[in-house]
């Protein structure tokens, strides 16, 4: 029996193949020809294993480009088969009327679609293809005219960074449920792309921040590889919703992981295959999860520089990918920010208790993120003195957060 708790977060690039050739990718995408690494039979046993060791996370089939493989309604129907929650990220110019229906039919329960901006000549030159921008734009159109849950992922960059208060009007209008904003980890061909520089990145947090409070209850708003947001909000407003269980800092290891295109298992998709990387191939996925090098040190994390002493340890922690990238340290700081510690020392808090009515209502939240809500109103209690959680309690941040 696992003693550790299960991941309500997996990420599986199921190809490494794609039909884009864009400037940051993670993976150095691109080749359209050839079989892919895992054999859909593989990959069945593999979603198989996803759904022994974490009943009901949600899982990210993801590439590449996840709608080259034709076996993807199959991988998405077997995983919902099995109780999971499948959902797509995608490039979007691959998708019709017909594979939306086709995906929803197969269980898929969302989708997410890469837009890069609103101009189609950023966008296709970031995506590395003339013409990107408009099949995008199709594939979205499409989502919008259909019932299927979708959101829209912005990558930002400095080319970009000027568009992220238009982006938001255009997602509302298209009916998408959210937006993430990723901020790039230099690792594949992201290692070329421009990065921001740290005080971009801060203002940018700080516009993702008031962003997330204009459009609460209308569209959710976050941003991800940056678990700074955490402090950003704190600082602008220490009842921001962003602290009660809507997000959290990083959760590489602890309740996330990927699996690679050839099967390696590495917690997160900025932490690439190293030597000595697990795979599939010789390990079971429990095993690897419990008992894997990297997952423990996450778990037990022994930061260093401004990250060991700063009191946003627990709830950022910085990005672990963006660290080993810049320093090649897992536990070295977070390059990215600015924050310099102000040595105060770290309250230690008693965990609140639940009360059963609580607990009861907590069932009613879905398993992926159920993990993430647990934490963010224990945390939040704690903070305030709280000792127990009630659903009163549950029902007010609630509707603090819009939701």
């Amino acid at each position: 029996m696992s003693v550790t708790a299960p991941p309500f977060l997996v990420s599986w690039n199921v190809t490494k193949r794609c039909n884009l050739l864009c400037g940051h990718c993670y993976l150095d995408a691109c080749d359209l020809s050839g079989p892919d690494a895992i054999s859909t039979d593989e990959a069945l046993s593999y979603i198989g294993q996803i759904g022994s060791l974490s009943p009901g996370c949600m899982l990210v089939l993801t590439g590449g480009e996840p709608l080259l493989r034709e076996d993807i309604f199959r991988l998405a129907s077997r995983a919902s088969k099995l109780g999971l929650s499948p959902v797509i990220g995608t490039n979007g110019t691959l998708l019709t009327d017909e594979t939306i229906k086709r995906l929803v039919g197969s269980g898929v329960q969302g989708i997410g679609v890469s837009l890069d901006s609103l101009a189609p000549e950023i966008h296709d030159r970031i995506r590395g293809v003339a013409g990107a921008w408009a099949r995008t734009i199709n594939g979205i159109e499409a989502l919008s005219g259909s019932a299927v849950p979708f959101q829209l992922q912005f990558t930002v960059t400095r080319e970009n960074l000027k568009e992220l208060p238009a982006f938001m009007e255009y997602a509302e209008s298209t009916g998408a449920k959210a937006v993430n904003y990723f901020f790039l980890v230099c690792t594949g061909r992201g290692q070329k792309a421009t990065d921001l520089t740290p005080e971009e990145y801060e203002s940018a947090l700080k516009s993702i921040a008031l962003k997330e409070e204009e459009y609460r209850g209308r569209i959710m708003v976050r941003a991800r590889c940056a678990p700074h947001l955490m402090r950003v909000a704190g600082e602008s407003d220490p009842e921001s919703a962003l602290l009660k269980g809507s997000t959290s800092g990083c959760i590489a290891g602890r309740g996330y992981l990927r699996i690679s295109p050839e099967g390696f298992v590495t917690p997160c998709p900025y932490i690439p295959v190293r030597d000595g990387s697990p795979s599939l191939k010789d390990k079971p996925l429990s095993e690897i999860w419990e008992k894997g090098r990297e997952f423990e040190s996450l778990r037990n994390p022994a930061y260093k520089g401004r990250c060991a002493e700063c009191e946003y340890s627990e709830s950022c922690g910085g990005c672990r990918a963006r660290a080993l990238a810049s320093a090649g340290d897992l536990m070295a700081e977070d390059p990215w920010c600015l924050h310099e510690p102000k040595g105060t020392k770290k309250e230690t808090r008693v965990a609140p208790s639940w009360s059963a009515e609580a607990e009861e209502r907590l069932k009613n939240v879905p398993a992926f993120i159920r993990p993430m809500i647990r934490k963010g109103l224990e945390r939040y209690a704690s903070h305030k003195g709280i000792r127990e959680i009630t659903p009163a309690l549950m029902k007010e941040l609630r509707e603090k957060a819009g939701r």
